[in-house]
């Protein structure tokens, strides 16, 4: 027979605690684990010729750290600075890295079970920018967004478009 106390952490062991925040009015969330902190949005330092995605660099208690607008990384446009802007600083198998956002919402401890592949015909035409879809009762699905792909589009921003200059060369 099971006790209380070993009850209490099968159940934990299926829950999955996220991060949520907004871009562009859209929530979109990351797994706590590879969350080091979120700060307030401050200004930051342009990189010339640094790969379109990398906003530039902030200095955060000593540490140079590169910076994604994710409004930009995920559909293009901008996040508008304001007071509710913040920075999440990632790490991502050593990489620490930051992403701007438009506001910091919430801790969502969601049950293992209640995150979804992301639609079929979503993944088979390439998308990946989302490895899963949170489903809420009453409530808009939360977005997990796949650092994995975030990563490698900010390498492919650095790339040459055909025919075009590299990233961060005269144009």
């Amino acid at each position: 027979m099971l006790t209380g106390n070993l009850d209490a952490a099968s159940v934990a062991e299926n829950q999955v605690d996220l991060a949520t925040f907004e871009v562009r009015g859209r929530e979109y969330a990351i797994d706590v684990t590879q969350i080091r902190e979120i700060v307030r949005g401050q200004d930051v330092t342009p990189l010339p010729k640094a790969p379109a995605l990398i906003e530039g660099v902030i200095d955060l208690r000593g540490a140079v750290v590169p910076v994604v607008d994710l409004g930009r990384a995920l559909d293009g446009e901008p996040v508008v600075e304001g007071p509710s802007t913040r920075i999440v600083l990632l790490d991502v198998d050593g990489l620490v890295l930051g992403l701007r956002v438009d506001a910091a919402v919430d801790v969502l401890s969601a049950d293992a079970a209640s995150l979804e592949s992301p639609p079929a015909l979503a993944s088979q035409a390439g998308y990946d920018a989302v490895r899963a879809v949170v489903r809420r009762a009453e409530a808009r699905p939360v977005l997990v967004l796949s650092l994995d792909h975030l990563l490698e589009s900010v390498y492919r921003s650095a790339l040459p478009a055909a025919g075009g200059p590299a990233a961060g060369e005269e144009r």
